[in-house]
């Protein structure tokens, strides 16, 4: 079969899938600073409703180009809109709380919840603050004075960029040396490099443990239920080594409230909805026999786990949203069991390189053997029918499972990636593995048991 006709016809099999699965279709204006939620309107629209999406960014203008119809103003459609959804924290929490303070039905932040991701001084304060444990830590906006504090005190530190440096996942650095030798050298290295874009940073003390995140959707009242534990795999290469990317993949389930959620994200549901805060707000953690530390919080649909988390809805996605944000009775169906999600990427990923991109990757051809089913599109373009790679960064498709067990899960996921085809393509071929040890300790120290 050739080429086009095979990749037109998975297309229209998705369609076929998610027509018409409402029964009262609605207008989503989807708001996006570097095109991430692409998949989500493209899966909405499918659904039956209208979906316009803007982009700000000038390299990501093609992501999500036939796949969706673009737009170049969205303030004009703000009146034509029934929901207007915001994908993403620095600054759109300000517009997010303007509409809806107006009346309109919005996802997103606040100009508060956006300030618990970007910056992560407050975000930890916030937590201490709630009665949540905090790991200690030091924020700095010099490196000559972290240096100096390294030296001070040596020991097992992690380096985190603040504010939009911190979208910059490959600066991330956890220190291996006890005496704090590596971090210097890092600190160094970043302070000749990259001074100018790590205006501030972080360095927390660094602790052993299962790192494990979990995370809900509020409707600006509430959690709503179930909520999800996940588990991010950030390394670029099988074993958790090499860089640190922003995802290479994601396993997850559902669950009823539990120690992990009790202890933490339900203590911030007061505050949040005094805010009003309407969407997903993630918390990634490390816990250990003597507690649970909080990480970071991402407030804001979390990238790739929203596609895994829409593969395993059973009601319809744009449905839910409209509910949540309308202040309708939300309910949240899901499949039993778990779920992974695979991130395929094509060079120079994880790092910025604009030659290689054009180069070995900028408009291949993805080809499908068969269908495009649990396959979820980033930075691509649809042109006559093709899937074509775009934007610059290499992130191209992530490609979901689910299954009763992990394994199955796994292997739905792995049998689906072994039918595509991209020049130059790469991908952890492990993802989900960690659960099999890592659920041991978890459950032994009660952590993920519904209570």
């Amino acid at each position: 079969m050739a080429q086009e006709s095979n990749s037109k016809n998975n297309s229209h099999t998705a369609l076929d899938k998610r027509q018409k699965a409402t029964a009262s279709p609605k207008r989503f204006l989807f708001v996006t600073l570097d095109s991430l939620s692409a998949d989500i309107a493209w899966r909405i629209r499918l659904e039956g409703h209208e979906v316009k999406y803007y982009v700000k960014s000038k390299e990501d203008k093609e992501v999500g180009q036939g796949f969706i119809e673009m737009v170049e103003d969205w303030k004009k459609l703000v009146d034509w809109a029934d929901i207007i959804v915001f994908d993403d924290t620095l600054g759109q929490g300000v517009e997010a709380k303007k509409l809806r303070d107006a009346g309109k039905a919005v996802i997103g932040g606040t100009p508060y919840t956006d300030r618990l991701e970007d910056e992560r001084e407050f975000g930890q304060e916030e937590l201490k603050k709630h009665g949540i444990n905090i790991l200690p830590y030091q924020a700095f906006t010099s490196f000559d004075d972290a240096i100096q504090f390294v030296r001070d005190s040596p020991s097992w530190y992690v380096i985190k960029p603040c504010g939009q440096a911190a979208n910059l996942k490959g600066l991330l650095f956890v220190g291996e040396e006890e005496d704090g030798r590596d971090v210097i050298q890092v600190l160094n290295d970043y302070k000749n490099a990259w001074a100018k874009k790590i205006p501030s940073f972080q360095l927390q003390k660094k602790i052993s443990g299962v790192e494990v995140a979990v995370g809900a959707f509020f409707n600006g009242r509430e959690f709503i239920y179930p909520i999800n534990v996940n588990f991010e795999h950030k390394k670029l290469f099988p074993g958790n080594l090499g860089p640190s990317t922003g995802e290479m993949g994601t396993a997850m389930f559902w669950s009823g409230p539990n120690r992990l959620f009790n202890l933490t994200l339900k203590k911030m549901e007061a505050t949040l909805a005094a805010e009003g805060y309407v969407g997903y707000i993630d918390l990634n953690c490390i816990v250990n026999s003597r507690g649970i530390y909080p990480l970071e919080f991402t407030s804001r649909f979390g990238y790739p786990s929203i596609v895994i988390q829409e593969e395993s809805m059973i009601n319809p996605i744009g449905d839910f949203f409209y509910q949540l944000a309308s202040g309708s009775p939300a309910q949240l169906k899901v499949r039993s069991g778990f779920q992974i999600g695979v991130r395929i990427v094509v060079p120079p990923f994880p790092f910025e390189d604009k030659e290689t991109f054009e180069v070995k990757s900028k408009d291949s051809l993805i080809y499908f053997k068969k269908s495009v089913d649990g396959v979820h599109p980033e930075d691509v373009k649809l042109v006559n029918g093709e899937w074509i790679v775009t934007g610059e960064s290499g992130v191209v498709l992530v490609v979901c499972g689910c299954g009763s067990t992990m394994k199955q899960a796994q292997a739905m996921a792995y049998k689906r990636i072994k039918s595509i085809s991209i020049p130059h393509m790469y991908y952890r071929d492990d993802i989900g593995d960690r659960w099999y040890e890592d659920s041991d300790k978890l459950h032994t120290w009660g952590y993920i048991r519904e209570q």
